[in-house]
C-alpha cells in the first residue's frame, strides 16, 4: 500500500515538473493547517502550485531530471513551490510573511538559483520592460549619429552665410560694373 501511494505522489510530483520553468525547494516546519491552507491560497493566486513530498519519493524523481542539481537542499522537511510562469517576486512576497516556509533555492529556466540569486532574479524587469530599453537605447545612438552628421553642413552653412554678409556690411571688394574690364 506504500509502494501504491509513493507511486501516485511521484506521478502526480513528475506531471507537475514537466511544465515548469520555476521549481523552488523551501524548508518546511509543521504550521497549522489553517495556515498552511491559507499559504496555498496565496500562492496559488500567482500560479505557483506548493508541493509536499517524502524525500524518499522526491530524491530518486529529481535524480533522473534536470533538477539533479537542487538534491543537495532536499535534507529535512521539504516543500516544492512549482509554476509554469517565473514569480519570483510573488514568490518572495507571499514567503516573507511565512516564517515557517524558508526558501533554500530554486530551479528558473533551467538556471540553479541560490535564495540570493532567486531574490536578485526576482529585482529584474520584467522582459516586456527590458526589451523596450534595448530598443530605445539602439534607436539613440544612430539619431544621435544623424544629428551629428548634420551638424557640420548646416555650421558650415551659417558661417558662410555670416561672411557674406560681413563682406556686404564692411564694403568688401565689388565687382567692376559690366563692360569695364580690369586691365
Amino acid at each position: 500500500q506504500e509502494q501504491g501511494y509513493a507511486r501516485a505522489l511521484r506521478r502526480q510530483l513528475e506531471q507537475s515538473l514537466q511544465g515548469s520553468r520555476m521549481v523552488a525547494v523551501c524548508q518546511y516546519s509543521p504550521m497549522p493547517a489553517e495556515d498552511a491552507a491559507a499559504l496555498r491560497l496565496f500562492l496559488r493566486r500567482h500560479n505557483i502550485h506548493l508541493k509536499f513530498a517524502l524525500n524518499e519519493v522526491v530524491r530518486p524523481l529529481l535524480a533522473q531530471s534536470k533538477y539533479r542539481n537542487l538534491l543537495p537542499l532536499l535534507a529535512c522537511r521539504n516543500a516544492l513551490l512549482v509554476s509554469p510562469e517565473a514569480p519570483a517576486r510573488e514568490m518572495l512576497r507571499v514567503l516573507k510573511g511565512v516564517p515557517q516556509v524558508i526558501l533554500l533555492g530554486a530551479c528558473i529556466d533551467d538556471t540553479i538559483l541560490s535564495r540570493q540569486g532567486v531574490e536578485n532574479f526576482a529585482r529584474l524587469p520584467p522582459l516586456e520592460v527590458s526589451q523596450g530599453q534595448t530598443v530605445a537605447a539602439l534607436s539613440l545612438l544612430p539619431s544621435q549619429t544623424s544629428s551629428l552628421l548634420q551638424r557640420g553642413p548646416a555650421h558650415l552653412t551659417a558661417l558662410l552665410d555670416e561672411h557674406i554678409r560681413q563682406l556686404r556690411d564692411v564694403g568688401g571688394p565689388k565687382e567692376p560694373p559690366p563692360g569695364q574690364s580690369s586691365g
